[in-house]
């Protein structure tokens, strides 16, 4: 194996060739990040609030006190609205799209930045919108776009930018949600795909600064409120329950979300089908106004057992089907908080169903179902689990089954399915190239000896 130069190689310590210029990269990086994830976010509330009305926090109370006019007008505005930006974006960057994950793995961290930055502003402004995905989307590219900045102002190696890309993408999902222990993870287990320990101080930092700057502009606060439930050995049998029906469903979910992603419209279709796609959207919503957004306002409910059986069994098939529906039309957006939502759904209706064996609270049942498909759509375990812990203050007592729930999922899709929510566009190539990168990462480089 060629050895890598010291200057080219992930800085462990601060007296390492071009040290300096990383650690100051990773601090800058957090910093625009976390000031960027507060601005898109300050964003998304006006465009909710002027659409919907109400705080601009709240979209499923709103979207059920407007009219079914004025909802479906909105959701057919997003589709026309995502059809012309499709047509302006591909101008941008002679039409390179290329994602976070392909960015990584195979273009050594660069991305189109016009091009990416656009993307992820109108992202924001299509989920106040009402379209079926997330925010947290936004904050990532923007974070990657960030990386590439300081990795070209500083003049870093491919492989420092690489690193720094996933930071990025980390830490904006650490900042949009107050995360940062669990956005850290996230970027080195789900974006770099690897748990280095050469790679968990830049995450840890670049998490930290961003979570910290967007603390300036959003409250510190947990994402999701939930009661505390009492410990049962119960609860860890329907933990594994749970993990051995959510791991099949999130192989199927992930390969939707691929069929989506390979047919997404081109040439003429780039217009017209976003705007039937989102007018079927806004015309089930009328009857289902739960499908809107990015499910948070739903699983805040889940996790209090607000949700009727009947009504959750709805859901669980219609959001996974609003997620695909909005991929497919070409409609940008983040996939984190969707999926969340899809698996506690999943979760609820699996209590619900047995609770004449378990007899457990639906509102765990929502948690660990959606711990469970989290995990197995994402393939990130140990980021899962923190992340939920960071975003609802995840009581004691239900660690241990939202870990095993984890657990027994990923293993059973891995087995089944080798890419993530987030590398469904790559090909089976590209995923068997990206598994041998992988393997020598988690190796190391080779340093010289001098």
């Amino acid at each position: 194996m060629q050895a890598l130069k010291k200057a080219d190689a992930i800085p462990a310590t601060l007296d390492q060739p071009s040290a300096l210029r990383f650690w100051l990269s990773v601090i800058g990086i957090g910093i625009l990040t976390g000031f960027s994830a507060g601005l898109l976010t300050r964003l998304l509330e006006w465009v909710q609030r002027s659409l919907w009305g109400g705080n601009g926090t709240d979209i499923l109370d709103m979207a059920q006190r407007v009219t079914s006019t004025r909802l479906f007008l909105i959701l057919l505005a997003a589709g026309i609205l995502t059809g012309i930006a499709q047509v302006v974006l591909r101008r941008l960057s002679s039409g390179n799209d290329i994602d976070t994950t392909a960015a990584i793995w195979f273009y050594a961290g660069r991305l189109p930045k016009l091009r990416t930055l656009a993307s992820a502003t109108l992202s924001i402004v299509l989920v106040g919108m009402g379209v079926s995905l997330g925010r947290e989307g936004a904050p990532k590219q923007a974070g990657s776009v960030f990386a590439n900045f300081f990795s070209d102002f500083t003049r870093l190696s491919d492989d420092q930018r690489r690193l720094l890309v996933a930071c990025g993408a980390g830490a904006g999902m650490a900042a949009a949600y107050g995360v940062p222990l669990g956005g850290a993870l996230f970027a080195i287990e789900v974006v770099r795909g690897a748990l280095a320990l050469r790679f968990i101080l830049p995450a840890l930092l670049c998490s930290s600064v961003a979570t910290a700057t967007a603390w300036t502009l959003l409250p510190n606060a947990a994402t999701y409120h939930i009661p505390t439930w009492p410990d049962s050995p119960v609860n860890l049998l329907f933990a594994i329950f749970c993990g051995l029906v959510a791991g099949p469903f999130a192989v199927l979910y992930v390969r939707l979300v691929r069929w989506a992603e390979l047919h997404k419209p081109s040439g003429w279709q780039r217009i017209v089908r976003p705007i039937l796609g989102m007018a079927l959207l806004g015309l089930v919503a009328i009857r289902f106004p739960e499908l809107l957004g990015n499910g948070r306002d739903v699983s805040q409910l889940l996790y209090t057992g607000a949700v009727p059986l009947a009504l959750a069994a709805f859901l669980a098939v219609l959001k996974p089907a609003a997620i695909i529906l909005c991929i497919g039309s070409g409609v940008p957006g983040g996939l984190f908080t969707p999926s969340l939502t899809s698996g506690a759904l999943l979760g609820s209706v699996l209590g619900y169903l047995s609770s004449f064996v378990f007899h457990i609270p639906a509102g765990l049942c929502a948690l660990l179902g959606a711990g469970a498909v989290l995990s197995a759509t994402t393939q990130g375990p140990i980021s899962t689990v923190v992340l939920i812990m960071e975003l609802t203050g995840t009581a004691r007592s239900s660690i241990l089954p939202l870990i095993l729930a984890a657990t027994v999922a990923t293993m059973i899709s891995r087995s089944i399915e080798p890419r993530s929510i987030y590398d469904a566009r790559l090909t089976s190539e590209q995923i068997a190239l990206r598994q041998r990168q992988r393997d020598r990462v988690q190796v190391g480089p080779e340093l010289p000896t001098d």
